[in-house]
């Protein structure tokens, strides 16, 4: 199938135009990145296939690698972003699409104003990470958007993630999810792997894998119910539901399978540019800036042990155990856009 794939982002599509469903499609950007998409050329624009928005908050001087990174559009985003001080790797198999990408790179370069280029582009199969110029512990931020979905081996992809990141580094990620597993003639359907629907996993099967892959506790960022539209596609996926979700792991071993209580809280600065009055660290732990908040001890390493430690104050230690925070379920956790919100993943 990898070849297939490789065929049908290279050749088949031209253009977002040429794609079959609208399963590859972002929400509205938020106000601070719209300007930055208004600068990117449009040629890089023309071939992005994402589903997501893979720029998380504080990233200036960060290390970042995008898996998958197709044209580039995330990459000089990103570039933007980690400015001057950072460094931004984009990994990608497809000849045609890593063209588009380097041709426009002293383009982006004057237009975000660097004194030199902050991104570089390597081919390569993300299964096969370890064989590319990359080294152990070295990345800040590994980030992907509807590529994860299109692996032939997901087990391998994580745990090379993991390898490369840095202690306290996080994988954020935009990707598409089923509601079930997807039944094995379909994801030998082409057309349907390359449109980011059979090859998706189930997502409980994700959270199993993220975990048995060293990451502990992932935490779904945001979500949205996709809507094929096209109906002989419709038909053939029957009642199968999919879903665009953004998680993001934190490479910190010490996390803990559940949510345990330790009588902690965290106390949010301000001072993450563009989030003044709250920090949003998942779909249910909006953190307002100046209020006591308690958190789980997950939660409270996730901040004390990754770049966010500086924004916060903590509160407390691990020295006393009350339990679990209750609450903790296990429906299909994404947002399905009824007027009922889904149960997040986690529960403090």
């Amino acid at each position: 199938m990898r070849d297939e794939v490789q065929d049908y982002y290279g050749k088949q599509l031209t253009g977002s135009d040429d794609l079959q469903t609208n399963a590859c499609c972002d929400r509205a950007p938020p106000e601070h990145l719209k300007p930055l998409l208004a600068r990117l050329h449009d040629e890089v624009v023309s071939r992005y296939y994402g589903c997501g928005l893979v720029a998380p908050a504080a990233l200036e001087g960060m290390r970042i690698l995008d898996l998958g990174c197709g044209s580039g559009r995330d990459v000089y985003v990103l570039s933007a972003l980690v400015g001057d001080s950072g460094e931004v790797v984009g990994v990608d198999m497809t000849d045609e699409q890593l063209a588009v990408a380097e041709r426009h790179q002293d383009y982006h370069r004057r237009e975000f104003g660097h004194a030199r280029s902050n991104v570089r582009f390597l081919k390569g199969y993300i299964e096969e990470l370890d064989q590319l110029d990359l080294q152990d512990g070295s990345f800040d931020i590994v980030v992907s958007n509807c590529v994860i979905n299109l692996s032939t081996d997901k087990a391998k992809v994580i745990g090379d993630v993991k390898r490369l990141l840095k202690p306290g580094g996080e994988f954020y990620f935009s990707d598409v999810y089923a509601d079930r597993r997807v039944p094995a003639a379909l994801t030998a359907d082409p057309v349907l792997y390359g449109e980011c629907l059979s090859g998706a996993l189930y997502w409980n099967d994700f959270l199993n894998l993220a975990k048995g892959c060293g990451f502990g506790d992932p935490r779904l960022v945001e979500s949205r119910r996709l809507t094929i539209e096209n109906p002989a596609i419709e038909a053939k996926l029957g009642n199968i539901r999919f879903y665009s979700a953004t998680y993001r792991l934190f490479n910190i071993d010490a996390l803990e399978p559940a949510c345990e209580d330790y009588g902690q809280a965290v106390i949010y600065k301000g001072t993450v540019d563009h989030h003044p009055h709250s920090f949003v660290l998942d779909d249910h732990h909006v953190i307002e800036t100046g209020k006591v908040f308690p958190v789980c001890g997950n939660t409270w390493l996730m901040l004390a042990e990754s770049r966010f430690r500086d924004h916060f104050e903590f509160i407390g230690d691990f020295d006393s155990h009350f339990g679990i925070f209750e609450g903790c379920g296990l429906n299909v956790p994404f947002e399905d856009g009824s007027s009922d919100a889904a149960v997040g993943g986690s529960c403090c």
